[in-house]
């Protein structure tokens, strides 16, 4: 496999119950991506792919169908059966630490308490690969975790969330033509709305 393939992970749940809730943000903005694309996704194992040329570049889209807990199993055989190098990899996920809108790239670095990072970690044995974080905010008391990222986005968050798509989908485009940390400069920023409830402490 060429150095000019990449591996975009979009980490969610499968099944109609979590459509469009806090946790498939990585899915959500991978399907805004393959319909501005005009590409569909295939069923295949661990997951659903689709795949797109930019400038020389091959991207390959892939929904984990193995549940956010084991989302490893799936980037692993992807990467194996691609032949993708770790450099090549980039996860995109959920991040509840992150007021909404927010969105963090990072070249490396710890799960950050997040099942799905947690597992691709184990999986390859390494934090060596780039993963996007997008603020999902905190609006929960204390045990209220799981029933929060289990949640759906409002109506308004969702219509956020594809010009969020968009952005994250230009930044993964810039890793791969530009290199990271010109990808890191243009990706983090706040939104407007983050900005709001940045200092606002979680409930």
């Amino acid at each position: 496999m060429s150095d000019k393939s990449y591996l975009v992970a979009g980490l969610g749940n499968i099944g109609a119950e979590y459509a469009a809730t806090r946790h498939n943000v990585g899915f959500i903005i991978l399907d805004a991506w393959a319909q501005a694309s005009n590409i569909a996704f295939s069923t295949q194992r661990y997951g659903d792919i689709a795949e797109l040329s930019v400038k020389g570049r091959k991207f390959y889209l892939l929904k984990p169908s193995t549940y956010m807990n084991l989302s490893g199993n799936a980037v692993r055989y992807w990467m194996q059966q691609l032949d993708i190098p770790m450099e090549n990899l980039i996860v995109v996920c959920d991040d509840i630490n992150l007021p909404f809108g927010t969105v963090r790239m990072r070249q490396n670095g710890s799960d950050g308490g997040h099942n799905g990072l947690f597992n691709i970690e184990n999986m390859l044995e390494s934090r060596q690969y780039a993963r996007i974080r997008v603020g999902v905010g905190h609006d929960f008391s204390e045990g209220g975790q799981v029933a929060y990222v289990l949640s759906k986005f409002t109506t308004e968050e969702m219509t956020e969330l594809l010009g969020i798509a968009q952005r994250v989908r230009g930044g993964i485009q810039t890793w791969a033509l530009a290199g990271a940390q010109k990808a890191m400069t243009e990706l983090n920023t706040k939104s407007k709305n983050a900005e709001k409830v940045e200092n606002q402490p979680a409930k």
